[in-house]
């Protein structure tokens, strides 16, 4: 369920048109074409969408780094192409290439940028926090990809926005810096901040989103909890399940498998069992392993993911 307070952003048709490119013949190229959503203050809205959907144009006219061709936006209740620094004060943002000067240091730029805001977090709280103590003798430049996020995340969070952008945020992170990030995300949204963030990786929108917008081609296809997305995918049964084993190859489940269910052999010795499984589907197979001797090196049981949506909903070749 959507909250009802005032939305921390709403966007309302948004097109976005870029160019002219000699390779249109001089026209230009709608990037985002009609495309509306509402992040929720409190919530975690999260952008889907495969490379050139749309969703960093669509993050850079929300916040004001891009003027949008056509439609409205509501950022903290203003329009980010008229207001003021106020605004932007209100703001927090982490772009995907971490747009960090490459010659600072950590904790000067991150003192820096707290002396712009009235009202900044604890500077020493936060370092400590993303463990940025860790590489603060360090220049940008020689900060490895997670270490830049983190220094991204913390600048953008220093000002203690309202709203905080976030693009791609676990790219680059190894497990550990990864698990710290998104605890952060975790408690601010639980304090009542609104996060906006994209990402490639549905396992993070899954575990992240209180609601997931699916974008193509510039426009919204889907839009729901990952709840509702995937009750709402009838594409297939929503009690489809998928189970992966390894045994011996060459096996023929022909017999023992009912119709309706798909066997695949991936590589040999590798297999997978689709459909809408049941429980006595899986008894037969493992009465027919017991006949045989067969006792499978792995097993697991797959629900339809996130992932299954998105890949059906915007296409499963390469952009």
């Amino acid at each position: 369920m959507r909250s009802t307070d005032s939305p921390v952003l709403t966007i309302d048709g948004l097109i976005k048109d870029v160019g002219p490119l000699a390779s249109l013949d001089g026209k230009m190229l709608r990037v985002v074409s009609g495309l509306s959503l509402v992040a929720e203050r409190g919530q975690i809205t999260a952008l889907l969408g495969a490379n050139g959907a749309g969703k960093t144009t669509t993050l850079e006219c929300a916040q004001g780094l891009q003027q949008r061709t056509g439609g409205t936006i509501s950022l903290l209740g203003e329009d980010p192409d008229t207001a003021g620094a106020e605004l932007r004060s209100r703001v927090g943002v982490m772009l995907q290439d971490g747009g960090l000067p490459p010659s600072a240091r950590p904790l000067p730029l991150l003192r820096h940028v707290a002396g712009m805001y009235a009202n900044p977090m604890d500077l020493d709280l936060l370092v400590e926090r993303l463990g940025i103590n860790q590489f603060s003798r360090t220049s940008v430049r020689r900060l490895s990809g997670g270490q830049k996020q983190r220094l991204a995340l913390a600048a953008a969070l220093v000002g203690n926005p309202d709203i905080l952008f976030l693009d791609e945020p676990s790219a680059g992170l190894d497990p550990q810096s990864r698990q710290i990030v998104f605890d952060l995300i975790a408690e601010l949204r639980d304090a009542g901040m609104g996060i906006v963030l994209t990402t490639h990786l549905m396992d993070d929108a899954e575990r992240l989103a209180d609601y997931v917008y699916i974008i193509d081609g510039g426009h919204n296809v889907a839009e729901g909890t990952v709840a509702e997305l995937l009750a709402n995918d009838h594409s297939t049964d929503i009690a489809d399940r998928t189970l992966y084993f390894d045994a011996p190859g060459g096996l023929d489940f022909s017999a023992v498998l009912r119709a309706g269910l798909q066997v695949t052999e991936t590589r040999s010795g590798s297999y997978s069992v689709s459909g809408a499984l049941t429980p006595a589907d899986l008894a037969a197979l493992t009465a027919w392993w017991a006949e045989r001797n067969i006792m499978p090196a792995s097993l697991r049981l797959e629900a339809r993911s996130l992932e299954d949506v998105f890949l059906d909903l915007s296409g499963r070749d390469l952009r």
